[in-house]
């Protein structure tokens, strides 16, 4: 798939981040995974990360990584693109970017590099490094260590053609504002705060359609009902999903860190799409928190 393809998919409908399937022992199961995918693909999603955030990608060893894109791309050809998740210092993540253009991936999102404090050319540095190391397309997470400027972001479009598409972890409006003035109609535009359907509404205000959802992994008829409701404006199916779903999940996932991802496992295993346990560091759900996430998922009806 060509960069500018690429571009042209993620700038319309409902994205979105399947989890990565382990079993009892923590390890991958391809089986698992690939049965998650096939459940998944047919609701309609414009895109699928593989081994993205809520994908654990930080948790992946290397030997693992390619056997999660290869699984998704096998899985879904044919049916929903596949963009796979890449980060990490940056020869980890050229290394992610060549394995993921290699198996058949349509682009990959670029996540931050981890723990190391850097300057914004530093950073600057490493997406072009990355860019220039594929000829696929290529997405930049804006979020954590990763906060780049609308001139860098300037600088980093004009080296670098297979930049097509920028998302937003961070949740600064004048930044958000800034480059998306900035920069037109250079980039794709995604919002990507974790639990992206409560801020939908503003960043669609800003000229930011189009986010990826967590909750489609295991409420995708909610999800994609909600992405409507964003799109047609319709403030009545907002706020009511609002009240009674988001929010109340919200005050449970805010409970830890780390429960973006944690809760997100925990809503798969409750309607029959077991994906074992998260990995260390992070941890799962207590049993009580688990039923009242259960509560609120059977409130929503079938999905």
């Amino acid at each position: 798939m060509a960069p500018h393809d690429l571009q042209r998919i993620i700038s319309s409908g409902l994205l979105s981040f399947p989890i990565t399937d382990f079993d009892a022992e923590g390890n991958f199961n391809p089986r698992s995974y690939a049965a998650r995918l096939e459940w998944l693909a047919p609701y309609g999603a414009s895109a699928l990360f593989a081994a993205g955030g809520t994908g654990e990608f930080f948790s992946l060893a290397g030997s693992e990584y390619g056997e999660v894109i290869r699984t998704a791309v096998e899985t879904c050809r044919g049916k929903v693109p596949i963009i796979a998740g890449a980060g990490g210092p940056t020869r980890q993540a050229i290394a992610c970017a060549q394995e993921a253009e290699r198996l058949g991936a349509h682009g990959i999102l670029l996540l931050p590099h981890y723990l190391t404090e850097a300057s914004p050319e530093g950073v600057a540095a490493h997406v072009e490094a990355v860019c220039k190391s594929v000829k696929f397309g290529v997405i930049v997470y804006n979020r954590a260590v990763c906060r780049l400027t609308p001139p860098l972001l300037a600088r980093l479009a004009e080296r670098c053609p297979n930049l097509v598409g920028f998302k937003d972890g961070i949740g600064d409006i004048e930044l958000m504002v800034s480059i998306r003035q900035a920069l037109g109609d250079r980039f794709a535009y995604l919002g990507g705060l974790p639990t992206a359907e409560v801020y939908a509404a503003a960043y669609k205000a800003l000229g930011v359609p189009v986010y990826s959802s967590a909750v489609f992994n295991f409420v995708p008829r909610t999800a994609l009902a909600f992405y409507r409701a964003i799109a047609e404006d319709d403030r009545a199916t907002q706020s009511r999903l609002l009240d009674d779903f988001f929010l109340p999940y919200l005050a449970i996932r805010n409970r830890k860190p780390g429960y973006a991802v944690s809760i997100v496992k925990a809503g798969a295993t409750l309607v029959g799409h077991p994906g074992g346990p998260v990995r260390p560091p992070l941890t799962d759900l207590a049993p009580d928190e688990v039923a009242q996430l259960g509560v609120l998922i059977r409130k929503l009806g079938p999905q």
